[in-house]
């Protein structure tokens, strides 16, 4: 049912989309956080989510052991579970409430094989086992703003120990003007990652708007020729940035360590209004 209900870290509100029948906004504090159609997981209505989407329809076919750090709606476990049967996910959601709202108000049981770890991201990542993840997937916030301890060298080096040797780590962050810490966590990230390459939409990767970017790292090569037609075709025509542009867009920025004085952009007040 639409309305708002009460979570551990807050109140979230769920609005019906009007334009199509079984589509849900999950929201909180004005900023939407997930998107579902309960009856066409592989809807997507943000286009980062479509950005993350492409990537990993570029693994090789099969099912994915996935670890997701972040659970909000769980629009990515939905998704693969749709297009890669067989698939096996651990969600890790600090927030119990939601998660039990999840379950109740949009179907999350009717994803298989999907486990919910009740932790935060450091302390979830902690108790997975080495090597055991195709996919990790990083798209944490308290509210419009990614938690700093999970941009760290530390969780970076953490996360590569869950991931088997060919996996695939995605990172979802949100950035503005000068991105300033966008750049240090791929900074960061290359640090534990000989490749990497980032996504997003042409404005917000030149700084003039804030908003979603992508990063995508492994310790196998990348499909980038695929990854930039992809990213070209959609509806924002976003960029893939690698290599030597990407060298340049770090441009010497300094990875982030445990215990930096690092504030988390914060997206000013009209991007939601």
């Amino acid at each position: 049912m639409p309305g708002l209900y009460p979570v551990t870290f807050g109140e979230i509100e769920l609005l019906r989309d009007l334009d199509r029948q079984d589509g849900w906004v999950l929201s909180k504090d004005g900023v939407p956080q997930s998107y579902v159609d309960l009856q066409d997981p592989t809807y997507l209505e943000f286009e980062y989510v479509r950005l993350m989407a492409d990537v990993i329809d570029l693994l090789p076919e099969g099912p994915l052991t996935c670890v997701h750090v972040g659970g909000g709606a769980c629009t990515i476990p939905r998704y693969v579970a749709a297009t890669r049967s067989g698939s096996r996910h651990i969600v890790i959601e600090p927030d119990g409430l939601l998660v039990d709202l999840i379950r109740e108000q949009l179907d999350l049981r009717s994803v298989p094989r999907l486990k919910v770890m009740v932790q935060d991201g450091r302390d979830g990542i902690a108790r997975v086992w080495d090597s055991s993840a195709d996919l990790v997937v990083l798209d944490a916030f308290a509210g419009a703003t990614m938690p700093v301890e999970l941009g760290t060298a530390e969780y970076m080096s953490d996360l590569a120990r869950v991931l088997r040797p060919s996996g695939l780590l995605l990172i979802n962050l949100a950035d503005g003007k000068g991105l300033s810490f966008a750049r240090r966590l791929v900074a960061t990230v290359l640090g534990a990652y000989r490749h990497v390459a980032l996504l997003a939409e042409p404005g917000v990767l030149r700084g003039r708007r804030f908003g979603n970017l992508i990063v995508a790292a492994s310790r196998t090569e990348l499909p980038v020729d695929l990854l930039t037609r992809r990213a070209a075709g959609g509806l924002t025509q976003a960029r893939c940035v690698y290599g030597e542009a990407l060298t340049r867009f770090v441009a010497g920025a300094s990875p982030i360590r445990d215990g930096d004085p690092v504030l988390a952009p914060v997206p000013p007040p009209a991007v939601f209004g």
